[in-house]
């Protein structure tokens, strides 16, 4: 029999409740919420359905997903159909990947003001992009941008960076014609850099004013004024790390690329290899190592692996894609069709509807068996049993 994959769900099944007990008033609403849905996710407690195949006898149970955001399980299905509605927008140009992370020393202050600062790295970043695609010394025209949070390092420690992709031009002032960038050259990487530090800098004291940043530990006299001034000097010197990686192989690479990323959480089931009530042993890749296999095991306390797979549980209705400039949601659609009426693009084929009538509650995944349409026969809540005695569905992670 084969070896049953390890997943988040089973250490906190096992070991959440006394990591719970021992945090106790030290763990937010969001964190525990996030816990016990991962714990609960595809299994009896959330209810489900039994699917049956149209073609042979094979029937099994599946058991709802807790589609919560932050769980391992949840998120290839969600990056897929975000991927599909994503497709139309793509336009045949080049396309380049920036990357905007934050100094260690900042942070340590996003650490306990995510919302605020997270939401002001997204600002940030796309304000600069914005500004510098605009200057007519430069590529002269007003870009696009999807911008896409990830607050964690491979060791899943506190790293808050956004990955940017931008279609290598964009609309002249007038917006009467399209504006390409060089070929495999987007933007002067110092030039980003030196914008972006100035305007989150200058954001992060306009924040501090407002009274909307909080201090605790070892950076608590930061509440005042001068002292979170003196704090930030050192800052303005330092050089802050903008990425910028070279073009993508075409749009195919660019959706590839997405789907990996946008729906990405702290780590993967994946990368465990295993764990006890001591330790946990996963996967990581050692940056530092300059040539040669960057990766290794890492083994860290159970306790620590989930404070630290928990620190990165964003904020409540925080958005960590966004959309900037010709690719904001509310002109995205129109824009797009002026650029490609520009290029000369056709703009994508339009699978025509199937004649047939669509059989009600049937399934996007065929039978494991024959390959057939899968249709659901029976559905039951959290807390029921179902009727049929189908084995349950192996749940992919």
């Amino acid at each position: 029999m084969a070896k049953t994959k390890l997943e988040i769900a089973d250490i906190f099944r096992a070991h959440g409740p006394e990591w719970r007990r021992a945090n106790a008033g030290h763990v937010s609403l969001s964190q525990l919420k996030v816990m016990s849905s991962i714990e609960a996710c595809r299994t009896e407690a959330l209810g489900g359905h039994v699917a049956a195949c149209t073609k042979c006898d094979h029937q099994h149970i599946a058991y709802n997903s807790c589609k919560n955001r932050h769980c391992p399980k949840c998120q290839g299905p969600a990056a897929r159909d975000w991927m599909q509605a994503r497709a139309d927008d793509l336009l045949p140009v080049e396309y380049f990947h920036v990357v905007f992370t934050l100094p260690a020393e900042i942070a340590r202050i996003a650490y306990w003001n995510k919302k605020a600062v997270y939401g002001l790295l997204f600002k940030a970043s796309a304000e600069t992009v914005t500004t510098i695609a605009t200057d007519p010394k430069r590529l002269g025209a007003r870009v696009g941008m999807t911008s896409v949070l990830h607050t964690w390092g491979s060791a899943l420690t506190h790293h808050p960076h956004v990955h940017m992709i931008v279609p290598g031009g964009g609309l002249s002032k007038g917006g009467n014609r399209w504006i390409g960038c060089k070929p495999g050259f987007f933007l002067h990487v110092r030039v980003l850099s030196r914008l972006f530090r100035r305007l989150f800098i200058e954001g992060l004291l306009a924040l501090h004013r407002a009274g909307e940043l909080a201090f605790f530990g070892d950076l608590v006299g930061l509440s005042d004024p001068q002292a979170f001034t003196a704090y930030l000097t050192p800052m303005r010197k330092k050089e802050w790390v903008v990425y910028a990686k070279p073009p993508f192989g075409g749009p195919e690479a660019v959706l590839a690329y997405l789907s990996r990323y946008t729906h990405r959480v702290a780590i993967s089931n994946s990368r465990l290899i295993s764990a006890d009530a001591n330790t946990v042993t996963f996967k990581w890749k050692d940056y530092r190592v300059k040539s040669g296999d960057k990766q290794s095991a890492m083994r860290i306390a159970t306790d620590e692996f989930i404070r630290r797979f928990l620190i990165h549980v964003l904020p409540d209705r925080f958005h960590r894609i966004r959309h900037y400039g010709l690719l904001a949601s509310s002109q995205r659609k129109t824009n797009i069709a002026k650029v490609r009426a520009f290029l000369g693009a056709q703009p994508p084929k339009q699978e025509d509807a199937p004649v047939a009538e669509v059989i009600p509650l049937t399934l996007r995944e065929p039978c494991p068996d024959c390959g057939g349409a899968m249709r659901i026969i029976e559905t039951f809540r959290r807390g029921q049993k179902p009727q049929s005695r189908a084995p349950p569905r192996k749940a992919a992670a």
